[in-house]
């Protein structure tokens, strides 16, 4: 296996830091790999927010359900999807005169995909170069929700949304990785469904997998499991409920 392989199969999540911060020539070495990510059009899609303020930090820590880690991170980045610099562009680029266009009003859903596409692939492209570099890292998911307050916290104007967090810094501790399940994943040329025996299998797996110990009372399959602390948990009707709301934001005309 060679190095590159080998760092992506031992990297696991960082949420325990040494509290000395990347170095800014770290940081610089990074970013620069976050912006050598493929992207859109070569538009670059997305704007990425240092959070350097440590009362943000602080209260990002209590939004984004409550995980002190992230106050504690030396290096906090805020991956933002953007189309609002290129609506600006367009603007102050007197795109109304142009004869033979279909003008626009607002970004769509489809702008909004690929915004957030460019934006992840530049964090993992950040991820990975961190890697390289002995410095950890974990996305955080949860900067989705709380719409209202996280756009007032970040000045977030109606073209953007923020599609992820990324703490970084030196594992204070080691680490492994967290197995995967790599069986059913690839699919050839067509999408299928599990049958039914296949999926029982799969449930099997996923148990002696992720709770080799069992589950909690009540529970009796991987199933269920996920299903109470994931898909019907309280944090994911507020994940929706703010992704509506972001989405609703995007195509706003205006600030």
């Amino acid at each position: 296996m060679n190095q590159t392989l080998e760092l992506m199969n031992a990297r696991s999540s960082t949420r325990a830091y040494d509290p000395a911060p990347p170095s800014e020539a770290e940081k610089q070495k990074i970013l620069h790999a976050t912006m050598r990510a493929p992207t859109a059009g070569n538009l670059m899609l997305y704007t990425i927010l240092e959070i350097e303020d440590q009362t943000l930090k602080d209260r990002l820590a209590v939004t984004c359900d409550d995980q002190t880690f992230i106050a504690k991170a030396p290096w906090v980045l805020v991956f933002v999807a953007d189309y609002q610099k290129w609506i600006d562009l367009f603007a102050a680029s007197d795109v109304d005169v142009l004869d033979g266009v279909e003008h626009r009003g607002a970004p769509g859903p489809g702008d909004l995909l690929l915004a957030c596409s460019d934006a992840l692939i530049a964090a993992q492209n950040a991820v990975i170069a961190a890697e390289s570099l002995g410095i950890g890292s974990c996305y955080v998911g949860d900067v989705l929700e709380q719409a209202e307050e996280h756009a007032e916290l970040l000045d977030l104007p109606n073209h953007t949304l923020p599609i992820a967090m990324v703490c970084f810094g030196r594992p204070a501790k080691p680490s492994r990785p967290v197995p995967r399940y790599e069986k059913h994943m690839v699919h050839k040329n067509r999408y299928r469904r599990l049958s039914t025996e296949e999926l029982r299998e799969a449930s099997d797996d996923l148990a002696r997998l992720h709770a080799p110990r069992g589950f909690r009372q009540g529970i009796a399959n991987i199933g269920q499991d996920v299903y109470a602390r994931k898909y019907a948990a309280d944090f994911t009707h507020e994940l929706n409920r703010s992704v509506a709301r972001w989405l609703e934001r995007w195509q706003t005309a205006g600030d």
